[in-house]
């Protein structure tokens, strides 16, 4: 296929990167920790870890694993962090023992850990204090040999720490009681790491790097096969669209970290890219507290923002947001869920840089396509980044004409290796010769930008006509008396299935009559809501996309029960 997209490439930006630039992760980030050791990493709680910190305590803590806990290359060992210092040493200190990353949800139930754990056959786990009793509930059947648990001020300084972990566990009660027998506490992990022999790994590119667990494209949960190719190509490709600011790098760049680094956008974009470009990561431990949040902005001058539509909407509706300094600001890029025009304009005219969108899976490592900064929001999800391919197919694979819209597939050194131990479920996403079926349905157009109408299980279809939730959201999002918005496929007896939509409130007044009227003056007849539910909240994954196969399972629940 011919790469129209080139030709609106921006002027510096290379068509092509070097995947085999470093052999592993640990090459990029030794480094990085070498040439920017004094400048500062990771900041938490207003306490600074500098890239020289994070060597010698990843070093330790790699250590560690090999002698104590008795890892050997190739084992799996989980992480079930939020966004504390502790990630990024206990992340780093795992990659440089040679060992493959299994991200694990800090929320995650009893039921959900087991099962990766068992799935993945990790034999260690470093996790949140507060996780205590559901790893305790989890174990069984597992083959987890050793726990590590952390609190959130044990890398805080011996005060500062010791306060807030005492005020975690005594006052505010947030590190329930458990019954682990044998477990190891971090900060005496780190301590005796610092005394033991660390002997380098020779990690080769198509090793492990993650069992990245997702929903995939069919089916339940499993873990992409992301290789050490995959994450140094994709921390590559997302560095080379940034090569046009190339001459503010001479000032670090201040990133803010909300999204959970556990989650593949977060792990890429903030944990490896800002890691190989010297950045400094602002670690916001639990963005849901939106005024905490904007407080810690407040003290910081950040230039570069990552998140998903329900959080640039969050801190535009936040009390004081208007008050954050954005004179330094640069780069805003929205990713994980559709970005909606009117956040988009209102992030704009508040902070004065346009909120650009990008797109991608897990199975992609996970940036495929990036819109250009600087271009207004129009609703495309951007250009194929570096070394990247997008073709819209068919059912059967066949490549479709441009304009036409049909499945995004998607071919580069950064889509997996396949899904762990699941050859039927890889057969059924991987063409040949390395295209990956992505389940999003879209177009490109004539000059390479492509377009994501959306998932292909999301779909609504009334009376044989296609509806994409996206543009009913889009629409529906714009009404001043909206906060949130979710459209979901209602059966229906009728027409087969209608558009139902979940509305959190931003006016107390809003009426579903008033919504209705609304929407009648966009949208055509068969894609207007045939009913609307008031939600005080609506459910959300773990980086803040809206759960909209929650939803329809409520819905259908309902139906069943009223048959």
């Amino acid at each position: 296929m011919d790469k129209i997209w080139l030709k609106s490439y921006p002027a510096g930006i290379p068509w092509e990167i070097d995947p085999t630039r470093y052999s592993s992760l640990v090459q990029l980030f030794e480094e990085a920790v070498a040439r920017y050791a004094t400048r500062p990493a990771y900041t938490n709680f207003g306490h600074t870890l500098t890239f020289a910190d994070l060597d010698q305590l990843s070093n330790a803590f790699a250590a560690w694993l090999q002698t104590e806990a008795k890892l050997v290359r190739g084992d799996r060992v989980a992480l079930m962090m939020p966004n504390i210092l502790q990630y990024p040493v206990a992340l780093f200190g795992a990659l440089r023992a040679g060992l493959c990353v299994v991200n694990t949800n800090p929320l995650y139930t009893a039921r959900e850990l087991h099962y990766q754990l068992r799935d993945s056959g990790a034999k260690a786990i470093i996790a949140f204090d507060s996780a205590g009793k559901v790893i305790c509930d989890a174990l069984a059947g597992t083959a987890v040999e050793r726990v590590i648990l952390t609190g959130i001020g044990d890398l805080l300084g011996f005060l500062k720490g010791a306060i807030i972990n005492f005020v975690r566990r005594y006052v505010q009660r947030q590190v329930p009681p458990h019954t682990l027998q044998q477990f190891d506490k971090f900060s005496a992990v780190l301590a005796l790491g610092h005394t033991l022999p660390f002997r380098a790994v020779d990690v080769a590119p198509d090793e492990l790097a993650f069992l990245q667990y997702t929903g995939g494209t069919t089916g339940v949960s499993k873990a992409a096969m992301l290789t050490q190719r995959n994450m140094v190509a994709n921390t590559l490709q997302a560095d080379a669209w940034l090569s046009m600011f190339t001459a503010r790098r001479q000032e670090q760049q201040v990133i803010v970290g909300a999204l959970p680094l556990y989650h593949i956008f977060a792990l890429t974009s903030i944990a490896l890219l800002w890691l190989h470009q010297g950045g400094h990561a602002i670690l916001i431990t639990n963005p849901r507290d939106m005024r905490g949040f904007v407080k810690t902005l407040m003290k910081h001058h950040c230039t570069v923002y990552y998140g998903v539509n329900t959080l640039f909407n969050g801190l535009l509706n936040t009390p004081g947001f208007e008050k954050v300094n954005f004179t330094n600001l640069h780069s805003c890029v929205a990713g994980g869920m559709a970005l909606q025009s009117v956040v988009a304009e209102k992030w704009k005219a508040l902070t004065g840089c346009t909120l650009s969108q990008g797109w991608g899976l897990t199975e992609t490592s996970p940036v495929a396509t990036t819109m250009p900064f600087g271009i207004d929001f129009n609703h495309s999800i951007g250009l194929p980044v570096p070394s990247t391919s997008i073709s819209i197919r068919d059912e059967q694979g066949q490549e479709l004409p441009v304009g036409a819209e049909g499945e995004i597939c998607v071919k580069g050194p950064q889509v997996m290796k396949g899904y762990w131990r699941q050859p039927e479920e890889t057969a059924t996403v991987m063409l040949a010769d390395g295209w990956l079926r992505t389940g999003d349905l879209g177009r490109m157009d004539p000059q390479g930008f492509v377009y994501l109408d959306d998932r292909k299980k999301d779909m609504i279809v009334v009376s044989g006509f296609k509806v994409f939730p996206n543009e009913v959201e889009g629409v529906l999002a714009r009404h001043p008396g909206v906060l949130e918005v979710a459209a979901v496929a209602e059966p229906d007896v009728h027409s087969g299935e209608a558009v139902a939509v979940f509305v959190v409130k931003k006016d107390p007044k809003l009426t579903s009559e008033a919504l209705i009227a609304y929407a009648h003056e966009s949208l055509t007849s068969y894609k207007v809501p045939k009913h609307i539910y008031f939600r005080a909240t609506l459910p959300k994954t773990n980086v803040g996309k809206i759960l909209r196969r929650a939803l329809r399972d409520e819905l259908a629940q309902t139906e069943r029960a009223t048959h």
